[in-house]
């Protein structure tokens, strides 16, 4: 069997009330766990945009996105690889104020990630950084190692194709055009 990779499907719906619903029991019938979702408005007027992460082989996530395809409030389901994609995540870091104080190499840490200093007070200070999710967690490590976070979250993954327009605009103007051509 072929090695497990993670893929991240780009599905387009209308907003619908259920319709999440629908998209994530098509991955619990063929038990594959979602590792991240993100579901925004798309570029596309009318349209959502479900970012979806999954671990699977090429043959499962080809029919998962069939699968979801065949919705009726889908409009287009795609699967792609990371080096299909531009990707980002955010994390959000909560330290404590007095050990970020005490040690400047804390701050340094910080300023190498590339992260941001977001809020302090006398309590807290957030740090918020943006990219990969390798950056996210090698700065979630290095913080932790200093014994200083009180809180971490990560995002949902964003991710816009490296084509010139998304695929479903493609696909929508094909179909208007045999809409138009009846």
């Amino acid at each position: 069997m072929e090695d497990k990779k993670l893929y991240t499907l780009l599905v387009y719906s209308e907003n619908l009330a259920g319709i999440l619903n629908q998209i994530t029991a098509v991955f619990t019938r063929r038990q594959v766990n979602i590792e991240s979702l993100n579901v925004s408005a798309s570029s596309i007027e009318g349209l959502h945009k479900y970012t979806i992460t999954a671990w699977s082989d090429e043959d499962q996530i080809t029919k998962i996105t069939r699968q979801i395809e065949k919705k009726i409030d889908v409009v287009k389901a795609i699967y792609y690889t990371d080096e299909e994609l531009f990707i980002r995540e955010t994390g959000l870091y909560k330290l404590a104020t007095d050990s970020v104080l005490g040690n400047p190499e804390i701050s340094r840490t910080i300023r190498r990630h590339e992260a941001t200093i977001t809020e302090v007070n006398p309590t807290y200070v957030i740090v918020m950084k943006s990219g990969k999710t390798e950056e996210i967690l090698s700065l979630y490590k290095a913080l932790n190692d200093f014994g200083c976070m009180l809180q971490y979250t990560r995002s949902g993954r964003i991710a816009v194709t490296r084509s010139k327009q998304e695929e479903v605009s493609e696909y929508l103007e094909q179909r208007e055009r045999s809409v138009a051509s009846r």
